[in-house]
């Protein structure tokens, strides 16, 4: 049975390979294929998220990580910056295992809400989360922190009519 756990330094490492096996289910939409190939977050990077933020991770019984999570509070809110489980254990409930472990931390610390971005009509994206209760923001309810977030992808290529963000209330 997976575990959840908090990231431990020397598990820093791993996970960009982690992320790139993620990103493989993007080679099935020949628009966004090139994700696939694109730059992950580095470890130092992941290291910053233990430092500063909330990184957990889904590992096997050898307690080796097959999935994280990263994410940070801006005020009341948490916002998850990335969710990745390896291809071949995708479809298992990991990555909601990861966002339920996210939700109760956030519940637990009394933050108001959770925020992320993602793509808009991918069902290991957008569908995902509206399972979880997370509803679709429209351009006009953005705060500035999220139309910047959202303004970033779209300059680091994300095609921004593709991309949303997210909001889950948990007041």
């Amino acid at each position: 049975m997976p575990l959840i756990r908090p990231t431990r330094k020397d598990d820093a490492a791993l996970l960009p390979a982690i992320e790139r096996s993620s990103g493989q289910v993007f080679r099935t939409i020949p628009e966004l294929a090139w994700i696939a190939d694109d730059d992950v977050q580095s470890a130092e990077a992941h290291r910053e998220f233990l430092r500063s933020g909330l990184s957990v991770v889904v590992v096997d019984a050898a307690d080796r990580p097959i999935g994280f999570l990263c994410a940070n509070v801006a005020g009341d809110s948490m916002h998850i910056w990335q969710l990745a489980v390896e291809a071949e254990r995708q479809g298992q409930g990991l990555g909601r295992m990861l966002m339920l472990a996210a939700i109760t931390h956030a519940r637990v610390t009394s933050l108001a809400a959770i925020t992320l971005t993602t793509f808009r009509d991918l069902a290991w994206n957008e569908h995902f989360y509206r399972k979880l209760g997370f509803v679709t923001l429209e351009r006009s309810a953005l705060d500035t922190r999220l139309a910047q977030i959202l303004a970033n992808e779209a300059a680091h290529g994300l095609p921004p009519e593709q991309r949303c963000a997210m909001r889950l209330s948990l007041r």
